[in-house]
């Protein structure tokens, strides 16, 4: 009886694609939702058939969820991601006046797109993380926690917080007082008591809560 070959637990939904023919899957994965300013930016990525069959080389056993990895290790990560030619990605932002006019979630699917765009040739399949993305013009399959379960989408995740945290850092330089490099903009009570201290910087999103309710406070 032949020996059942073990498959990459992670790679699963990779797999099921490739057993129907398919070798260019995409995961794809955004950063930068929730914070209160700057863009978001999303990635994606496409493995090699191989790597998928037979699992990451080892300095990329590490990828994860981004969240679950320190600042040092996605640095890490995101060097080997972007410097080996087997790997395929892109990388996109879309900025916090967009974000205002046509709202985060159309903003980050945006994102996406232009991200999944700059893959040449294109993705045949895309897996996003999170729920499906009724703009995306190529095959897709929806993971929710998509970056936990999916290798492909991990790595999105990464090269997309990597890139908007460094991003972020720049900006604190330009935008001095908020704490950018510390908080990446998210809504923390330093950078809170900041915004009520300073008011909001070119970078803020005015159409967060914080910028809305001070606005509806002018009409009071």
């Amino acid at each position: 009886m032949a020996a059942r070959i073990s498959r990459p637990v992670r790679f699963r939904f990779e797999i099921a694609l490739v057993e129907q023919g398919m070798t260019r899957i995409a995961g794809v994965d955004e950063a930068g939702r929730g914070p209160l300013a700057g863009p978001v930016f999303a990635a994606a990525v496409i493995f090699p058939t191989e790597w998928i069959l037979n699992g990451l080389p080892k300095p990329l056993k590490k990828v994860n969820d981004s969240k679950q990895l320190s600042p040092e290790l996605r640095e890490i990560l995101f060097a080997e991601l972007t410097s080996r030619p087997e790997i395929r990605f892109g990388i996109a932002q879309v900025p916090e006046q967009m974000i205002d006019q046509i709202n985060i979630l159309q903003a980050s699917h945006r994102a996406m797109n232009q991200a999944l765009a700059q893959l040449n040739p294109a993705p045949q399949h895309v897996l996003v993380d999170g729920w499906p993305v009724r703009s995306m013009p190529w095959p897709q399959t929806a993971i929710v926690s998509g970056d936990a379960l999916s290798y492909s989408i991990a790595a999105a995740s990464i090269l997309a917080k990597v890139s908007r945290d460094r991003l972020m850092v720049q900006l604190d330089g330009q935008y001095p007082g908020y704490g950018f490099a510390d908080h990446k903009g998210y809504g923390t009570p330093e950078h809170v008591a900041a915004i009520k201290a300073r008011g909001p910087c070119p970078i803020h999103r005015q159409s967060f809560a914080p910028f809305r309710l001070a606005q509806a406070d002018l009409f009071d």
